[in-house]
């Protein structure tokens, strides 16, 4: 292995998945065997998936996941919020790869370094990507779905409307006739009661089945609804929008209490899938 290569190595392995490769893959697997598969009429090109930990949304991410098999992209861009760190506008990993239990995930620097041409608030930064866990916890259900992508991994630092905008406008025009999948790491409500965070989360849903990019970062800005990565869902539907994609599916939605059977105090999770 070349010694110069910059490798982000693994931050939440052991915590909110298993650190072993075959206890993963057999999580992972397991996961994605026991969802219920609906049809899609179309390519999938966008995903929203929760990052808690597997045992609070692995069932969740693995229903929007699992409807991915026997696709192919050549890469999968997967926008995050930070969590742990706060900075300006949105950080593009500056390294090579990206390593997880099942294996590295090479970063495709090419599409990186256009994307920072062309769009002025994206620059190469670790800021954001070092304890993060939204990134991560999505790559071994892509790296047991779909074989031979490449990663651009996008975190996003300051989440305003015309931020995602921007970044959205950027992906879509630089991915429009690409063999690329985008997905938005985010869970939903944060430590309301189960009723109340059913209809924070209800507004979500019903503007992902609505695909309105626009009502949705209008209702985030209001404080109307929450969702820690809906920066990053607005933007990856902007993108899709560019992007010739005009349908989008919640496949499902969950809470933590419906894991813990505390229903007191809950996050809300949230998959849906972007087809044309």
């Amino acid at each position: 292995m070349n010694s110069s290569r910059v490798i982000r190595q693994c931050a939440v392995a052991g915590m909110f998945y298993p650190s072993d490769p075959v206890e993963l893959q057999e999580l992972v697997s397991s996961l994605l065997a026991s969802v219920q598969k609906r049809k899609v009429q179309g390519k999938i090109r966008g995903v929203v998936s929760p990052h808690a930990g597997y045992v609070y949304s692995g069932s969740t991410a693995a229903s929007g996941f699992a409807l991915l098999a026997g696709a192919s992209y050549k890469t999968v861009v997967v926008v995050s919020p930070s969590h742990r760190e706060f900075f300006d506008g949105v950080s593009a990993y500056p390294g090579d790869a990206y390593n997880t239990p099942l294996g590295e995930v090479a970063v495709d620097r090419t599409m990186r370094d256009r994307l920072i041409e062309e769009c002025d608030i994206v620059v190469a930064s670790e800021a954001g990507h070092g304890q993060e866990h939204a990134i991560e916890v999505q790559l071994p259900f892509l790296l047991s779905t779909i074989r031979g992508f490449s990663l651009l991994p996008l975190v996003m630092g300051r989440q305003s409307g015309a931020y995602c905008r921007q970044l959205g406008e950027a992906l879509g025009s630089l991915l429009r006739d690409k063999e690329a999948l985008l997905v938005a790491s985010s869970d939903l409500s944060h430590y309301h009661p189960a009723n109340v965070a059913e209809r924070l989360d209800r507004i979500v849903r019903e503007h992902l089945q609505r695909f309105d990019a626009e009502g949705l970062m209008n209702e985030l800005e209001k404080g109307s609804t929450e969702a820690c990565g809906g920066g990053p869902v607005v933007a990856v539907m902007v993108a899709l929008r560019l992007m010739g994609v005009d349908h989008m599916d919640v496949v499902y939605h969950c809470n933590s209490g419906d894991v813990s059977g505390d229903s007191s105090s809950v996050v809300g999770y949230l998959s849906a899938v972007a087809y044309r």
